[in-house]
């Protein structure tokens, strides 16, 4: 019981300490260089999200060889810049992946 109280806690302070920077902040106190350099933090943020993900094992240490994550990936990424569609992007990459443990790669 603790453990999932921890769990709720650290969700709501995550939350809220997101929350507060939208809810706080007004978006006239920007002006348009700020809004535009703010515009790529999301894709500035990804790589470094997914990165680690992709490419390291559950030790840190870096996979490249017979890795179906960097396959599944590289699928999602085509997709992705085919069909411009974030849920076929998430979608193809882990039914590759998936199929690609079932298959024993």
């Amino acid at each position: 019981m603790v453990d999932w109280l921890i769990i709720i806690y650290c969700g709501l302070i995550t939350f809220f300490t997101r929350f507060s920077m939208i809810a706080l902040l007004k978006k006239e106190m920007f002006n348009n260089r700020i809004r535009e350099v703010l515009s790529y933090v999301p894709s500035a943020i990804f790589p470094a999200i997914i990165f680690p993900a992709i490419f390291l094992d559950n030790t840190g240490s870096m996979v490249i060889m017979d890795n179906p994550k960097i396959i599944a990936a590289v699928i999602a990424t085509i997709i992705g810049v085919i069909s411009k569609n974030i849920l076929a992007t998430i979608f193809s990459g882990l039914f590759s992946y998936w199929l690609m443990i079932f298959f024993n790669y």
